[in-house]
């Protein structure tokens, strides 16, 4: 069971928002005493998932959490669009997939920085993206 430590959720609606949400996704790292390699993993991911959020789903939540499972804490991010939806997440999931012109490494790469992906979409409804970084993971 994933115990929630703290809370907070933050509107992204313009890029000028994804600094200080980086900044806030840093400094729960930090009080949590992640490592600096963990940390960087956490905000790379972060920053790839909250700009795919302004790109496809035109801004969106984020909700940022200081996490527990046991003795292991670790951060949880949340991000929720009411975009046009993934209508093939397996084909969106797939290194070199892009509807974009980019390399197509944004989904699966951001997968293998955390722990935990989760992502949940519907077309014309939008998509959700759940990441946990472990501190000793």
């Amino acid at each position: 069971m994933i115990n929630t430590l703290f809370k907070q959720s933050i509107q992204i609606q313009r890029d000028q928002d994804v600094v200080p949400f980086r900044n806030k996704v840093k400094d729960c790292a930090v009080v949590l005493k992640m490592g600096l390699l963990n940390q960087t993993k956490l905000i790379t991911a972060a920053s790839e998932l909250v700009r795919n959020m302004l790109k496809y789903g035109d801004g969106g939540e984020v909700i940022i959490e200081s996490v527990m499972q046991e003795r292991n804490k670790g951060v949880r991010l949340t991000f929720r669009d009411k975009g046009p939806g993934i209508a093939d997440i397996s084909l969106a999931m797939k290194d070199g997939y892009s509807t974009g012109k980019s390399l197509g490494l944004g989904l699966p790469g951001t997968k293998r920085l955390v722990n935990v992906f989760d992502i949940t979409s519907e077309p014309g409804v939008g998509t959700t993206v759940s990441i946990i970084k472990w501190c000793n993971g």
